[in-house]
C-alpha cells in the first residue's frame, strides 16, 4: 500500500494540502476494487452489414497482401482453385469454405468451414487449423452415411454420401461424400473423390446445381466415360475441373468433352459467379492452380 501524508495537522503547506486532497484517489486506485453494481451494458452494434464475416469475440484475421478480395454483391460467389481438389468458396458476407482441406495444399486464409474426404491423405487432415469453426468429414466412423446440414451466416453446406473403393479392391459404403455449398444465388457441388456414377436417389438428394467441381483424372476417381455420365445427369451450366496430375491428364479429359461442351481457360485461379453470369450453354471453365 502506498504511504499517505498526515492530512489531520492544522498547519499545512499548500503542497501538502494538494497531496492530502489527492491521497484518497491514489489509495483507491492502488487498493482492490470494491464490488459495485454494473451499469447495464449497451447492446453491441450490428455487424452484419459493416463487418461481413466477423463475429463478436472472434479475433480478426490478417489477410496476406496478395489476398485482399473485392467485396461481393449479394448474389455473387467467389471461387478460387487452390490446387488438387481444394477450392476456396467465398460468400457475399465473406464466409469461407475450403473443400477437401488437407495438410499439403492449403488456402491463403483460414477458412470458416472445411469439408474433407478420406480416399487419400491429400483430401483430409487429422490436425485442422484450430481457427476453423466447422470441420465436416465426408465419412462416419460407424459406417453410416453422412447427413451434414450446416447453416452459418449466409452459407448452407450439406452432404450426400457416396461409396469408395478400398485398398483390396472392394467397396466401402458411404466412405466419402459429395458436398453441396449454397451461397449467394448459387448451388455448388464438389464431387470429391467420386468412384462411381450416381443413383437416382443420390441425384435427387443433390438436386439442381449451378456449378460442379469435378475430378477429371480418369483413374484414381471415376473413369472418363463414367464422369461424363455424371455430368450429363447433373446438367450444371458451369463445370470446373480439378484433381488432375499435370497438363497431359487435364488435356486428355478436355479433348473428350469438347464435342459435348464449350471449354474456356481463365487467366487467374479465381472467378466471381452469380446466377445472372452463368453461361447460356453449359461449359467447362479451367482455372489455373497447383
Amino acid at each position: 500500500m502506498p504511504s499517505t501524508p498526515d492530512c489531520r495537522r492544522p498547519a499545512i503547506a499548500a503542497a501538502t494540502l494538494l497531496a492530502c486532497l489527492l491521497a484518497p484517489l491514489a489509495f483507491a486506485l492502488s487498493s482492490p476494487a470494491v464490488a459495485q453494481p454494473a451499469a447495464p451494458a449497451a447492446p453491441p452494434p450490428a455487424r452484419e452489414e459493416t463487418c461481413p464475416g466477423l463475429v463478436s469475440g472472434a479475433p480478426p484475421r490478417v489477410l496476406p497482401a496478395a489476398f485482399r478480395p473485392v467485396a461481393l454483391a449479394p448474389d455473387e460467389v467467389r471461387l478460387t482453385f487452390v490446387g488438387h481438389s481444394t477450392f476456396l468458396i467465398e460468400s457475399p458476407r465473406l464466409v469461407r469454405v475450403a473443400t477437401d482441406y488437407n495438410d499439403y495444399v492449403k488456402p491463403p486464409v483460414v477458412p470458416d468451414i472445411v469439408t474433407m474426404n478420406r480416399a487419400h491423405s491429400t483430401h483430409y487432415t487429422l490436425a485442422p487449423d484450430p481457427g476453423i469453426r466447422f470441420v465436416l468429414h465426408g465419412w462416419r466412423e460407424d459406417g453410416k452415411p453422412t447427413a451434414h446440414d450446416l447453416g452459418y451466416q449466409d452459407v448452407h453446406v450439406r452432404s450426400v454420401a457416396t461409396n469408395i473403393r478400398d485398398w483390396s479392391g472392394g467397396t466401402e459404403r458411404h466412405g466419402n461424400s459429395i458436398f453441396i455449398v449454397e451461397a449467394g444465388s448459387l448451388c455448388i457441388a464438389h464431387l470429391g473423390h467420386l468412384h462411381h456414377t450416381l443413383t437416382e436417389q443420390q441425384l435427387a438428394e443433390i438436386g439442381r446445381v449451378d456449378v460442379v467441381l469435378v475430378p477429371v483424372d480418369g483413374s484414381y476417381t471415376l473413369d472418363l466415360d463414367g464422369m461424363i455420365e455424371v455430368l450429363q445427369s447433373l446438367k450444371a451450366p458451369l463445370m470446373i475441373p480439378m484433381h488432375f496430375f499435370g497438363r497431359a491428364t487435364l488435356d486428355r479429359f478436355l479433348e473428350r468433352v469438347r464435342s459435348l461442351w464449350d471449354v474456356e481457360t481463365a487467366d487467374t485461379p479465381s472467378v466471381v459467379v452469380s446466377k445472372t453470369t452463368l453461361p447460356a450453354k453449359p461449359k467447362f471453365l479451367v482455372l489455373p492452380g497447383r
